[in-house]
């Protein structure tokens, strides 16, 4: 799938969706809605939308508390780390490397977790 649209600095840009059982989950969401899936194993499916992924599931065998997880793209993703550090957010998962960039995982002053990610 080509990644034609604009990702936009700062903005909601992925939503990750934790499922207990892949093949259950794309059957009911490609049921209900007509979504459809980019396959990276059995432990993660790509949710298309119009011109770009826009989402995914993500198998577990815990699911996570306080719902989806909200992804937002950065133009500058160590300037973007430092600034979630600055303004008192805790690092939960330090950035990595996954197929189409880097990322990190923080949660906000209430407790809410948050991804960033880039571009390589």
């Amino acid at each position: 799938m080509s990644d034609d649209a604009k990702h936009t600095h700062h903005a909601i840009d992925y939503i990750e969706l934790t499922v207990i059982d892949m093949a259950a989950a794309k059957r009911f969401y490609g049921g209900a809605f007509a979504w459809q899936f980019n396959d990276y194993g059995p432990d993660y499916a790509g949710l298309r939308g119009e011109g770009r992924e826009v989402g995914g599931l993500v198998r577990t065998d815990d699911l996570r508390l306080g719902g989806p997880l909200v992804v937002l793209f950065s133009n500058d993703l160590d300037a973007s780390l430092q600034a979630v550090r600055d303004a008192g957010g805790a690092i939960t998962t330090e950035p990595f490397e996954f197929p189409g960039g880097r990322r990190f995982h923080f949660t906000d002053p209430s407790g809410n977790e948050l991804a960033v990610w880039a571009e390589r």
